[in-house]
């Protein structure tokens, strides 16, 4: 809880200095990424500080120009690795209720992350539609296909919105698995553990050789791709090598 309370704390503090500045720098030069790159390396500053190590590999298998990235979610702790592992601006679609958040709200939407409600249909539609408008035109995008963190680290099933997205906008898939991150935060816990996150990019997806009516076939082979790069303890039940 002292590591929790810590980045808490600290970074609570860094947003209130560094936050305001830069979005009036932003506001005026319409310029996204120092406050951007600002938010992702304070915050990977401060997770290292309470000594999460984060490992990355495969970064030679990103395709130049707009990705659509996905990954597995299993803890609070994944989203800094995985975000922090991209060596590009991407935009993010987040929980609607964080960017109510003071600062950091304001920061999320001049980063064109986009607002999501899940819990109504026509507005999940409306988010995933202004998101793949958003990749067509050249902006990159992380999309968790779970949709939720997984409660034991294992990889759930895919919701369809992210391969329909990369489908209609004719971009490529980037797979990425993250392991070891529930182990150092569990899912409704507040405790951060020292441990290692391993955030491994798998090789990408040609989404343009499916078409919407295929969309299951790629959710699954996206999910199969995913499953077979992640350790056996996180893989799902009953597929070949979990354990």
């Amino acid at each position: 809880m002292l590591r929790t309370l810590f980045i808490g704390v600290f970074l609570s503090l860094y947003i209130l200095l560094v936050g305001p500045p830069l979005l009036v720098y932003t506001l005026i030069t319409k310029n996204p990424d120092p406050v951007y790159w600002a938010g992702v390396k304070g915050v990977l500053f401060f997770v290292r500080a309470v000594g999460v190590r984060i490992r990355v590999r495969g970064l030679e298998r990103i395709p130049r120009g707009v990705c659509l990235f996905v990954a597995n979610h299993t803890s609070s702790a994944d989203a800094p690795a995985v975000v922090g592992a991209i060596p590009r601006r991407i935009a993010i679609l987040l929980k609607e209720s964080l960017f109510k958040w003071p600062i950091a709200g304001q920061a999320f939407t001049l980063a064109h992350f986009i607002p999501v409600n899940r819990g109504t249909r026509d507005s999940a539609i409306a988010s995933v539609e202004k998101a793949t408008e958003a990749l067509k035109a050249g902006q990159s995008f992380l999309i968790y296909p779970e949709g939720t963190r997984s409660p034991n680290g294992r990889l759930q099933d895919f919701k369809k919105g992210a391969v329909v997205m990369a489908i209609t906008a004719r971009v490529p898939i980037v797979p990425m698995v993250c392991s070891g991150a529930h182990r150092v935060m569990e899912k409704r816990s507040l405790v951060i553990h020292p441990g290692e996150i391993l955030v491994e990019f798998l090789q990408p997806i040609d989404a343009s050789k499916y078409s919407l009516e295929e969309r299951d076939d790629l959710n699954e082979h996206v999910r199969q791709v995913m499953a077979a790069g992640l350790p056996p303890d996180q893989r799902p039940v009953g597929f070949p090598g979990a354990a």
